[in-house]
């Protein structure tokens, strides 16, 4: 007998699709390790951008909120716009909304997806295979890191933690840089807070890079935002309150404005938290691109192009590329080829309908591929649950 229904990844995506799924009566197998990218691909330390409220994992049952997991561990309680989520807790959250709603989700990497006829075959690295009807994708931003050409073409062989360059998700322990000289490139909270991480951690000296910025920026407090328009967990604003409650009509822009939304809306802007630690902490070079880059004695040496086009060069022992993540389906190596062929990309990512079907029937995306049909909601945890509720639906329509 066919499995209806297999979900790919075990992160805030994957474990609220699960939850909506089975609410549902569907009979489903959720294949990986319990918020693995939270627990192992953030920085020890971090804090969320996010609010309290916009943190809490999509659910169809009640009394599986931040705030309830809080009061079942008896801990101080997240609730208001004031309070700041450290990652460690939140990963906490995420597995013991696990332990409630998936209790049997299986920690085996899914080694493969092809199509066959009335379904899907799936193999695991148990040695498995069997059969599903549909397959859910919410892998998060595995494979997804995104590195400038520019710095990619000084290492050949990829970025490494313990190479010359590096990318922000393959970073844990920032300690490791204590005593070195650091630049950071990017101007988004995961740059400006890595930043601030590695100040506090002992690097000798740490240099942000804002690419093609006049300067870095930081969010509004909550005492301090616009009191007229309306409320959202990212703050106030129509255009916020629009691709947060009106996602499903996102889909209906032309591609290259939904491109565009998606990299500019809630895009590069460190927390309003985050200011005090970092001016003072932190140098900046801003308004510069970085036109090239190469490795010298196994030091990397960047040459930055200003706005009339003068260049100058900027060495560090390390540099740390907080450049976020891209869309890519060649990434996703566990769909097979012939698979992989077969989804229409638009926008960016796969082009989804109402249901988050992808164009081979019985595939779904959710998370941040589902970005470029529904809007950069689906970048933030909040997005669950818009996302879960209306994909659960559609895979128990179809199915």
């Amino acid at each position: 007998m066919n499995t209806p229904v297999a979900v790919i990844g075990a992160g805030p995506y994957g474990l609220s699709t699960a939850a909506h799924l089975r609410a549902r009566g569907m009979p489903v197998r959720v294949f990986g390790r319990p918020m693995v990218s939270w627990r192992e691909h953030m920085p020890a330390g971090m804090l969320l951008k996010s609010t309290p409220v916009a943190s809490n994992i999509g659910t169809p049952q009640a009394g599986h909120t931040l705030r309830d997991f809080c009061d079942a561990v008896g801990e101080r309680r997240y609730e208001s716009d004031w309070d700041i989520v450290p990652v460690e807790d939140f990963v906490r959250y995420g597995e013991w909304f696990q332990e409630k709603l998936v209790p049997d989700l299986e920690q085996v990497r899914v080694v493969s997806v092809d199509r066959r006829a009335g379904g899907f075959e799936l193999k695991l690295d148990s040695g498995e295979e069997f059969r599903a009807r549909a397959v859910v994708v919410a892998t998060g931003l595995t494979g997804f890191a995104r590195m400038p050409r520019e710095l990619a073409a000084a290492v050949p062989d990829g970025p490494s933690p313990t190479g010359p360059v590096s990318h922000s998700s393959q970073h844990r322990d920032l300690s490791v840089f204590a005593g070195r000289d650091v630049v950071v490139v990017g101007a988004g909270q995961s740059a400006l807070e890595s930043a601030v991480l590695l100040a506090e951690s002992g690097a000798k000296s740490v240099r942000v890079v804002a690419r093609g910025r006049t300067a870095v920026g930081f969010g509004t407090p909550p005492d301090r935002q616009p009191k007229l328009r309306p409320e959202t967990p990212f703050g106030n604003a129509w255009s916020l309150y629009a691709f947060t409650n009106y996602a499903s009509g996102f889909r209906y822009l032309p591609a290259p404005t939904r491109q565009f939304l998606v990299r500019r809306v809630l895009g590069p802007l460190g927390a309003w938290w985050l200011r005090e630690r970092f001016v003072g902490r932190v140098q900046v070079t801003a308004g510069r691109r970085i036109a090239g880059a190469r490795v010298e004695d196994g030091r990397p040496v960047l040459t930055l192009r200003g706005p009339e086009g003068r260049t100058g060069e900027l060495a560090a022992d390390h540099v740390l590329a907080a450049t976020g993540y891209r869309v890519d389906l060649a990434a996703m190596d566990f769909l097979g080829q012939g698979l992989r062929t077969g989804i229409t990309v638009r926008g960016g990512g796969p082009r989804l309908d109402a249901g988050f079907g992808s164009s081979v029937p019985g595939l779904y995306f959710t998370g941040l591929p589902a970005a470029a049909s529904f809007g950069p909601v689906m970048r933030f945890v909040c997005g669950t649950e818009f996302a879960s509720r209306r994909l659960a639906g559609a895979v128990v329509r179809r199915h």
